[in-house]
């Protein structure tokens, strides 16, 4: 009785009287940290680059742009200041490798904008803050690269047609695939590619040229070599002996949507324009995005598409890579908006012209097979530390 008559008492004793005052704890509002200033302003800057430095937030910490600092790479207030003369050196040694190993003349070109010039650390800094300015730094270093690149297959290619080494009919139907990459790959990733992943890709990309540089130095892969060597002699040796190629030289015999037939030195190779366009379109797309040449997947296909010679096809993927690298720098500065520094570029193409005059000098002089073993070693560290950067986050190699 006692505990049921407490239970019917208690709600009244401890139920405040109508229009009592009760006193309640004070609610605790929660501090919302200071949101950082923005630039709010492009400073004169185009683009997506301008876009990105006005939505970043303004100050002098990493991730933030100082406008009253002085102005880098592509007139952006703090970005890295490069020395043309650091950045002549290396396009110097960028076109040499151009000239003498081939397949990592592009990765070079890439290293450079990336690590040698600090632009990857540089745009590192701004993926949580300004994701904008990120991957507009991404285009800039991509278009950049294919710059460098087409004029070392720029050069390679008149040298090939003027020793009438060009197998057209086989370079046009790549280069109408080509184009095709070359404009598709700007369109969907221009402005929608990060810093990181592109390290990412790029990585990845160099790795596979690793495993193909050492697959050159195998009994194997020599032996195809030795085969493609003494076929180019032969050529030579016919040219010499006759003066002139005059009409040995490339002739198309046939044509249609699905066989072509040309003629060289009396020899008869057909393909597919089919399956050479599909090559193109593929090959292309990969060289445009990570912003290499890709002449390393051409030369192989063509010899396994078309059975010709090292003579015919090193020349006929020049003229592709040429064809694509003009169509893929034309796409990113329209369809990607990218930007470029036109300065550093000119000095780096006076670099490039340098060392590609040069290497063909200089290449007797050093065994082609330890060449390229020191380049695989080179990829596989160099496609190490950026795969891992790029997928995640942080270096396995220093």
């Amino acid at each position: 009785m006692v505990a049921f008559f407490g239970l019917m008492v208690w709600p009244l004793i401890s139920t405040p009287p109508s229009g009592a005052q009760t006193e309640q704890a004070p609610v605790e509002k929660a501090v919302e940290p200071p949101q950082p200033k923005l630039v709010g302003d492009t400073l004169g800057l185009r683009g997506r680059v301008g876009d990105g430095v006005a939505a970043a937030p303004e100050g002098v910490k990493p991730g933030q742009i100082d406008p009253k600092a002085p102005r880098g790479y592509l007139g952006i207030p703090g970005a890295p200041r490069i020395s043309y003369i650091l950045a002549l050196i290396w396009s110097i040694w960028t076109g040499w490798i151009f000239a003498t190993v081939g397949a990592f003349g592009g990765i070079s070109a890439g290293i450079g904008h990336m690590t040698i010039y600090g632009i990857a650390s540089y745009a590192r800094q701004f993926r949580q803050t300004s994701p904008g300015l990120n991957r507009a730094l991404t285009d800039s270093v991509r278009t950049s690269n294919q710059f460098l690149v087409m004029l070392a297959a720029l050069i390679s290619t008149i040298n090939y047609l003027r020793a009438k080494r060009l197998a057209w009919p086989l370079g046009l139907a790549l280069g109408i695939g080509s184009v095709s990459g070359a404009i598709l790959i700007p369109w969907i990733t221009g402005g929608r590619i990060s810093f990181r992943e592109y390290m990412g890709f790029f990585g990845l990309f160099v790795f596979v040229v690793g495993f193909f540089l050492i697959y050159e130095t195998t009994e194997k892969g020599q032996a195809g070599k030795k085969a493609a060597k003494a076929a180019a002699q032969a050529f030579e040796k016919s040219v010499k002996e006759q003066k002139g190629i005059g009409d040995q030289g490339i002739k198309v015999a046939s044509f249609s949507l699905t066989n072509m037939k040309f003629t060289f030195f009396g020899q008869e190779f057909i393909f597919n324009p089919i399956w050479a366009f599909v090559g193109g379109v593929v090959i292309a797309s990969i060289s445009a995005f990570i912003g290499v040449g890709g002449g390393f997947l051409y030369v192989p296909y063509c010899t396994s598409l078309v059975g010709a010679p090292m003579y015919v096809v090193a020349g006929t993927s020049a003229m592709a890579v040429l064809v694509s690298m003009v169509t893929a720098i034309i796409s990113y500065l329209t369809l990607g908006a990218a930007q470029i520094d036109w300065g550093l570029v000119g000095v780096q193409l006076i670099g490039i012209f340098i060392g590609a005059m040069v290497g063909p000098y200089t290449q007797k002089y050093i065994p082609d097979i330890w060449l390229k073993r020191l380049f695989a070693v080179l990829a596989f560290y160099v496609g190490l530390r950026f795969l891992s950067e790029g997928f995640f986050g942080r270096r396995w190699v220093p």
